[in-house]
């Protein structure tokens, strides 16, 4: 639940199985207060008194969601001249 008139925004961890660094998830200043009365020491704060839900968003989600890398373009493997000469039977210099 997020108030919308909130002052203060918060990203706090909290645990997951199989995944170490834990789940990260964003709540205004008051319902961390609540959560971390209620179980200290279970959730981990990240950063707090962040002015902007957005920006909080965005330090929450790290780099899920981040555009992937793009692949370059294939590169032959031999070019054009030099396909030809395998094709025609020719081998290189033995040493």
């Amino acid at each position: 639940m997020r108030a919308t008139n909130a002052e203060s925004w918060v990203v706090y961890s909290m645990p997951s199985k199989g995944n170490r660094e834990g789940l990260r998830a964003v709540c205004d200043r008051t319902e961390w207060e609540r959560m971390d009365a209620a179980k200290p020491g279970y959730f981990t704060l990240v950063r707090g008194g962040l002015t902007n839900e957005g920006e909080a968003e965005r330090l929450a989600r790290g780099s899920s969601g981040a555009a992937k890398p793009r692949n370059r373009k294939a590169v032959p493997l031999t070019w054009p001249d030099q396909a030809g000469l395998g094709l025609a039977g020719a081998r290189p210099a033995a040493n």
